[in-house]
């Protein structure tokens, strides 16, 4: 049984600053790529960034960029997303997965709600 639990959403200022954990259970993170989307109201859920299964990689959207860092601890098989700069665009959900590239499986967390004040 695989199982994701986010958690470190929350609310905070413009220009702020937010870690989300994505706690995993059942698979080993350091064997499957990982990733982050987020979803605003009324709005399609979007990518925001994505690490491979080796850790050595990362992408990230346009919107983000230079602003969130995709990270990996495999000793807690935790995966983080560390927002800086924070703008008011960036309020949404937040997802994590875990991703099986060879049965083309994903997991997906219940989501962590983000919320930025001007």
């Amino acid at each position: 049984q695989v199982q994701l639990g986010e958690s470190g959403g929350g609310l905070v200022q413009t220009g702020g600053s937010l870690r989300l954990s994505c706690a995993v259970s059942g698979v080993n993170v350091s064997t499957y790529a990982t990733g982050w989307h987020r979803q605003a109201p009324g709005k399609e859920r979007e990518f925001v960034g994505a690490l491979s299964w080796t850790g050595g990689s990362t992408n990230y959207a346009d919107s983000v960029k230079g602003r969130f860092t995709l990270t990996r601890e495999n000793a807690k098989n935790t995966v983080y997303l560390q927002m800086n700069s924070l703008k008011p665009e960036d309020t949404a959900v937040y997802y994590c997965s875990v991703n099986d590239l060879k049965s083309e499986t994903s997991y997906w967390g219940q989501g962590t709600q983000v919320t930025v004040s001007s």
